[in-house]
């Protein structure tokens, strides 16, 4: 496929099991570009990116970003499940451009917001109207958990990153505590992401069967699926209590960084979880904070089920920068 050379921008999604790069015309990814990429199959980021430009025709690109699934400083990744060294030069190489950008993942996703199409915003609670400077926040559940912060500024839009799944879990109740002391044993720490995260879901099922004195184990998957099915009491039990310590941590972040402008939950779990969130309690747990319980009113919260959304959020960012 021949495309105009110096003309378009190469974008990819750098997650723990699979890469996908896209071009991108200003804000726009061209969809029918979209390529996945099994990182199994690749030594590292370089040789994705030569694949794929390879893929498309040798495609001479104007500029590049990507978004990786962990956290970003100096202009060097790091990946958190995954054993690949991230940079710009590495970047620029593989590219062959010559303005490049990395983001964390989730500064991707921020990124997004105001270029992903009605359809694909699923609004979760209503709040007050913010004005356009009004700060937004992106919280990530998925693999993992995470948030950012999206501020407009009069120089442009600004993410900043953040590791909020490795804050301390929070805890109202002794049920919880309980909790906190059963997930501790994966790292030691009983930290927001060992609840909020696929992963996590898992560990709630697991300690729920303790709780019962009858435990089994169950797959992410499975336990929505049943959901779904109406199938498993047990089930339908940790996805309340996911549910519920979801809006009291999303809650948390909301009154840290006074999003106005809304918050936006993205991610594989946030958009399995989307059909239950109003029914398994998400709102009272969100808005659960004392006499602060009318404020959070203020804040509208909404899933985004784009899966392309962070390569969307990677080519508005270099379109702002106008490269």
């Amino acid at each position: 496929m021949a495309h105009p050379p110096n003309t378009l921008s190469l974008v990819g999604d750098i997650g723990g099991t699979n890469t996908r790069v896209a071009l991108a015309e200003g804000p726009k990814v061209i969809q029918d570009t979209i390529r996945r990429y099994s990182n199994a199959d690749f030594p590292g980021l370089e040789s994705v990116l030569r694949q794929y430009v390879a893929d498309e025709g040798g495609v001479d690109a104007k500029a590049a970003c990507v978004a990786v699934a962990g956290p970003v400083r100096d202009g060097k990744a790091t990946m958190t499940n995954l054993d690949w060294a991230i940079d710009k030069p590495t970047l620029q190489r593989a590219s062959g451009a010559e303005n490049v950008a990395i983001l964390n993942d989730l500064q991707a996703q921020g990124h997004a917001i105001g270029h992903i199409e009605p359809a694909n915003v699923r609004q979760i609670l209503r709040g007050a109207e913010g004005n356009d400077h009004a700060a937004k926040l992106v919280i990530g559940v998925g693999t993992g958990f995470n948030s950012a912060p999206v501020f407009e500024t009069e120089w442009g839009r600004l993410v900043t990153p953040s590791e909020s799944g490795h804050a301390n879990l929070p805890v109202r109740t002794e049920a919880d505590l309980r909790l906190c002391q059963f997930v501790e044993t994966a790292h030691g720490f009983p930290g927001v992401e060992d609840v909020l995260s696929g992963r996590g879901l898992e560990r709630v099922y697991a300690w729920l069967g303790t709780e019962a004195g009858d435990p089994r184990e169950a797959t992410a998957k499975a336990i929505m699926d049943a959901c779904a099915q109406g199938s498993d009491d047990r089930a339908t039990a940790a996805a309340h209590v996911f549910t519920r310590i979801l809006g009291t941590v999303a809650g948390n972040l909301a009154l840290i960084q006074l999003p106005f402008g809304g918050v936006y939950l993205v991610g594989g779990v946030a958009r399995a979880f989307a059909p239950y969130l109003n029914d398994y309690g998400f709102g009272d747990a969100f808005r659960d904070k004392g006499r602060f319980a009318g404020f959070m009113s203020n804040f509208a919260v909404s899933v985004i089920e784009d899966d392309y959304a962070a390569l969307t959020g990677s080519a508005a960012h270099l379109a702002a920068m106008s490269i």
